[in-house]
């Protein structure tokens, strides 16, 4: 086995303050951050993923086109290779994100196969979706594998789908493939969390904000260089500006919609980390900050 080195790894929901505390601790202790945003690593996806200005070494941001495939197990394979390089230049490597599944795929090692996509069974399931919803795609996973209910968000088509295609190809439960390995590193694990009310005031008022620096014009730019059926164009956001630009909902609607989904996504995404006990959870920045002396 690897010898084990120590990483510091920032977790916590959408809007939370992640991005500001990695960013104090790699000037702090001359550290490079590894994003672990499913959303950021697609290119011209800016405004509405919240990417900030790249002002030093920051990996795996901007390295798909939005229509192209990025599975869990690339992620794992790219972060761990970044995270080794990094190591081995002497600095400190900072995992930083809010998509669960891949924080847990570096930091527990997980067992992730590698199946590619198939086009064609995915369209079968989003049609199936489209006509009888969501919720009949999901209990057909859970009628394959019981425990997938609680590592997979039921809510996510893209994820439902995703499990599915990998319970189905490999003939094995898909929870059979989160299994976790040897750890890689040690990992210090900090969650950032400054409460309900603060952190739904931040998501309305990013929002906004979004809006204000061309979130539209930003979707307008995207549909017509790669098209309307990019997966990426799913995420909250894009998928509600796309709704107002093809005359479904007004642009306040849009806003409305985006401030709710996020507000549901961060719960969401608190309940996933909520469940690892090794997190040791701050509200701001200072706290975040004075834990980390202790490492």
């Amino acid at each position: 086995m690897p010898s084990i080195t120590r990483i510091f790894a920032i977790i916590g929901p959408t809007a939370s303050g992640k991005t500001a505390l990695a960013i104090k601790i790699a000037k702090k202790y001359n550290g490079e951050i590894v994003s672990a945003d499913s959303r950021q690593i697609y290119r011209g996806m800016d405004i509405g993923t919240a990417k900030v200005p790249i002002l030093f070494p920051h990996h795996l941001v901007n390295i798909k086109n939005p229509c192209e495939d990025y599975s869990a197990a690339e992620y794992k394979r790219d972060a761990i290779d970044a995270i080794n390089d990094i190591l081995k230049r002497g600095k400190l490597p900072i995992l930083v994100g809010g998509t669960g599944l891949y924080v847990k795929a570096v930091i527990d090692n997980l067992t992730i196969p590698e199946v590619k996509a198939d086009p064609r069974f995915r369209e079968r399931l989003e049609t199936q979706i489209k006509k009888e919803g969501l919720d009949a795609v999901s209990k057909k996973l859970i009628s394959l594998d019981p425990e997938a209910a609680s590592i997979v968000d039921l809510k996510n088509p893209r994820r439902v789908i995703r499990a599915l295609e990998i319970a189905i190809k490999t003939k094995q439960p898909f929870s059979s493939s989160r299994k976790s390995g040897p750890p890689l590193f040690d990992a210090v694990r900090i969650g950032i969390y400054p409460g309900k009310e603060i952190l739904e005031k931040r998501i309305k008022k990013r929002t906004k904000e979004m809006f204000k620096n061309g979130l539209v014009q930003e979707v307008k730019t995207l549909l017509k260089k790669y098209g309307p059926r990019c997966k990426a164009f799913d995420a909250i956001g894009y998928r509600e500006v796309i709704n107002y630009l093809h005359g479904k909902i007004s642009l306040p609607e849009a806003e409305e919609f985006i401030n709710k989904n996020s507000i549901n996504y961060a719960k969401r995404q608190m309940t996933w980390f909520k469940k690892d006990k090794r997190i040791k959870w701050v509200k701001n920045l200072k706290e975040g900050l004075k834990i980390l002396r202790l490492f």
